[in-house]
């Protein structure tokens, strides 16, 4: 899913943008309405700072309504209903305040996805390198290397890898994953990510947090942060469901 962002800085445009990628989104970034309707053809959904330096943000909304469908999500500093109003009357598909808590944001932007791109919502294959998990062949794969796992192996790792800045309870894998009730012993848990470490050959490619659940680590290379990369196909989602939110939008200038 291709994101266009667009905010008067440059800074927190490929700050927003960086996030983005670290979801899986292929995000690239602008700092002006100019640039925004050179390029806003390439974007599949583009996020939209309404108080730009060059060309007033409703202006730019109503140039790219006028040649496309392409998704728009606006934000405004002002919660105001004549702010949502003239931005959803130019063509906005949503309009929040820049304020707003990034879980919402997340959600609203998945909502508007979902609507624009049913075809969208698959498997997606995520590159971890040296770790790359294909959500559509159910392949693991590190240094090239093919892992022998068990399905439930997959799907504990690829639940963890879709949200890789996220701790996951040990209540949401038992629901998720096994389709057990929260309140059974979670011991096979255990018994599932110490085979898939072996399997890796290195623990810290899955991270306990003691007491809350796992998170998805950074293999040989512990400073490194994630940066998976996506390939969205058709077809029903599996088991190991949508990615989680995580902080995008940051206050205008």
């Amino acid at each position: 899913m291709k994101v266009l962002v667009v905010e008067a800085s440059a800074a927190r445009a490929e700050s927003t943008a960086r996030v983005l990628r670290r979801q899986g989104y292929d995000a690239h970034s602008v700092d002006s309405g100019t640039e925004a309707l050179r390029l806003h053809e390439d974007a599949q959904l583009v996020l939209l700072d309404l108080d730009l330096p060059d060309v007033d943000g409703l202006q730019v909304c109503q140039a790219i309504r006028a040649v496309s469908g392409t998704p728009i999500i606006t934000f405004t500093d002002r919660d105001t209903e004549l702010d949502r109003v003239l931005a959803l009357q130019a063509g906005a598909d949503d309009c929040v305040v820049k304020s707003c808590g990034s879980r919402e944001v997340l959600a609203r932007m998945e909502a508007l996805i979902r609507r624009a791109y049913p075809w969208q919502e698959g498997p997606c294959s995520i590159s971890l390198h040296p770790l790359y998990i294909d959500g559509r062949s159910r392949e693991i794969r590190l240094d090239g290397r093919l892992i022998d796992a068990t399905a439930k192996e997959f799907d504990l790792l690829y639940t963890l890898a879709t949200h890789p800045e996220k701790v996951v309870s040990r209540k949401e894998l038992m629901v998720k994953i096994w389709e057990r009730d929260a309140t059974e012993s979670s011991r096979t848990i255990d018994t599932h990510v110490s085979s898939l470490r072996a399997k890796l050959g290195a623990s810290e490619w899955i991270v306990t947090v003691r007491g809350v659940g796992y998170r998805i680590g950074y293999g040989r290379e512990p400073d490194r942060v994630p940066e998976p990369r996506t390939e969205r196909a058709a077809g029903p989602v599996p088991g190991p469901g949508a990615r989680a939110p995580l902080g995008l939008v940051t206050r205008g200038s």
